[in-house]
């Protein structure tokens, strides 16, 4: 309790104080509830506290950022760890144990990953059987501006793009007795949708930054011109095509426009899902394949991480194959169990990387060949969970 006023006086300085909060819908709510919100970037994890304020709130972090700015400052600041994408039953003790004990608010990020592209990713069933189980009020939390502050694919400069944040109660427990777990999923679903591009286009928020695309080939990584994968480049506010030599141009308000010939998309998102199909597509024909040589570090805990040397990193409909060097072992991640998979770009200046994790471990797997997306990696272990799951 003690951090709390140095908690909030961080996060006003790292919003500039210039986020707007609109709570007005949860002031009269007393915890325990459970906060469910969107993930745009890095910028969420300085709003939360403040949106929150007066009360503190227990939130739900992956490990490496306990590893990252220490195990005594995270939990002290009220975080509890888990790994991404990773059935974990002692977190749902430890969840039970915050809200139904100490009576406090817990705060859970389900999409479990940074935006790529502004929108919203898939929301795990897994949440709504959550919710039933807990059985206490559930609230929204809707970010406006934090993606176009600092997009995933460049955190390292922001934009200064307006900040807001809304809260909004929308189960009650009386709500929870009366819907299935798919009824809850398909409200969270509605709740949690966002499109960060579409609201800057529509509200004309100017970000006039010069290098407002950099990184941005990071995420289209595909040409919608010629159909030529890992040849794209980003600079200034250019998106390139080194195949081909179409460009396109960001204005200030996150359009697209090409600079000859017809304007494929507009809206960068639906560049992002051309790509999805395009995966899809490869798949259903056959001709998906991915096998690649990679480097390896581990993450068993919050002391840091371990370079496991050189590797071989398959992928298919059964999931991923992780094997490591020359000594034969590897490990298998199930597409049963994974509904997506968690990538970094650029991750603290080694390169961009999957990240698969055990309940014990994470691996942090870097690429060596130039003709590799961690975003098409992304879409197909997504589609290979939508195949079994069907199946």
């Amino acid at each position: 309790m003690l951090l709390l006023p140095v908690i909030w006086a961080a996060a006003f300085i790292m919003t500039g104080g210039r986020l707007k909060v609109n709570n007005a819908d949860i002031k009269d709510l007393k915890p325990p509830y459970l906060v469910l919100s969107e993930h745009q970037g890095f910028t969420d994890y300085y709003i939360s506290p403040l949106a929150l304020f007066p009360h503190r709130a227990t939130y739900v972090s992956d490990v490496e950022g306990f590893a990252a700015f220490g195990k005594w400052l995270y939990r002290a600041i009220g975080c509890i760890a888990t790994r991404r994408f990773v059935g974990d039953i002692s977190l749902i003790n430890n969840i039970r144990h915050v809200t139904l004990n100490n009576k406090d608010i817990i705060v859970i990020y389900p999409e479990a990953r940074h935006s790529n592209v502004g929108n919203s990713s898939a929301i795990p069933e897994s949440t709504a059987k959550l919710v039933k189980l807990l059985g206490i009020p559930v609230v929204i939390q809707k970010f406006h501006g934090s993606y176009l502050n600092c997009p995933f694919w460049d955190e390292e400069h922001t934009r200064n793009a307006p900040l807001a944040v809304t809260l909004k109660k929308i189960l009650l427990p009386e709500d929870l007795e009366k819907l299935s777990a798919a009824e809850i999923h398909a409200t969270l679903c509605e709740a949690l949708s966002y499109d960060e591009y579409a609201r800057q286009f529509k509200n004309k928020i100017k970000i006039s930054y010069k290098n407002r695309t950099k990184g941005l080939h990071k995420v289209l990584y595909q040409c919608p011109s010629c159909g030529i994968e890992y040849k794209m480049t980003s600079f200034e506010n250019v998106v390139e095509c080194t195949a081909c030599g179409k460009k396109w141009m960001m204005d200030e308000y996150g359009r697209l426009s090409a600079a000859g010939g017809n304007t494929e998309f507009p809206h960068i998102p639906d560049w992002y899902e051309f790509q999805r199909g395009e995966v899809r597509r490869q798949i259903e024909s056959g001709e998906y394949s991915l096998t690649a040589g990679v480097r390896i570090d581990a993450l068993p805990s919050e002391k840091g991480f371990v370079p496991l040397g050189d590797g071989t990193l398959h992928q298919d409909f059964s999931g991923f194959e992780l094997t490591f060097g020359n000594s034969g072992k590897s490990l298998h991640f199930s597409s049963k169990v994974m509904h997506s998979v968690h990538t970094e770009y650029s991750y603290k200046g080694r390169g961009d990387c999957v990240v698969l994790s055990t309940k014990d471990c994470c691996y942090y797997v870097y690429p060596k060949h130039p003709d590799f997306s961690i975003t098409k990696v992304q879409f197909a272990a997504e589609e290979f969970h939508r195949i079994a799951k069907k199946r």
